[in-house]
């Protein structure tokens, strides 16, 4: 079994199992976890007024904001991306790219992160990228301009009362359409 981080949850658990009086032993079996992880968050995660899960899950993240992960600091990796990013490649062609070229695997939201550093820097990455936030601006003024929309729409509420008594087969197709119930069984 891999290496998890303990969630918040299982830290009030731990506090609640300890306020019982359980044992780190027994507390460890009750969450299916090693006895020696209970044994670290509670050396790790202790106050001066004791164990507050609380506080020992704001101890952990902040641990795990501020570690130095020395994979993606490297150089050379950096480099490289960059050189990817200013041959126009995309952050996915890059992730995709990486693990089998330099055997580091890189996320394409990895990318992203060093692209927008690079330019709080003042650098030009971001200059590299096929569509620099384009998109959801296109969509927004499409929308303002009413495109998708049917012209000289009647709404529903205003068909004539003719329709209802459904005397040609188009007044019924509406009415006919079957969504989920035949996987439930009501057809």
């Amino acid at each position: 079994m891999g290496y998890r981080q303990l969630t918040q949850a299982q830290r009030y658990q731990i506090f609640a199992h300890r306020d019982v009086g359980l044992s780190q032993r027994q507390i460890a079996q009750q969450l299916g976890i090693h006895s020696s992880t209970v044994s670290r968050e509670l050396r790790r995660n202790s106050g001066a007024k004791g164990y507050e899960p609380a506080q020992a899950q704001r101890y952990s993240d902040q641990r795990r904001r501020s570690v130095w992960k020395w994979t993606k600091q490297l150089p050379s990796l950096i480099n490289t991306v960059a050189a990817r990013l200013r041959e126009e490649w995309s952050p996915e062609q890059i992730s995709g790219f990486m693990a089998p070229l330099m055997g580091i695997g890189v996320s394409h939201q990895w990318v992203y992160s060093l692209i927008w550093v690079d330019k709080a820097k003042g650098g030009d990455l971001w200059r590299h990228l096929r569509q620099p936030k384009r998109r959801s601006k296109h969509r927004a003024h499409a929308k303002s301009a009413g495109l998708g929309k049917i012209p000289k729409r009647v709404g529903i509420e205003h068909r004539p009362p003719a329709i209802e008594k459904r005397l040609t087969i188009g007044h019924w197709e509406g009415d006919t359409v079957l969504y989920g119930h035949k996987q439930a069984g009501i057809v």
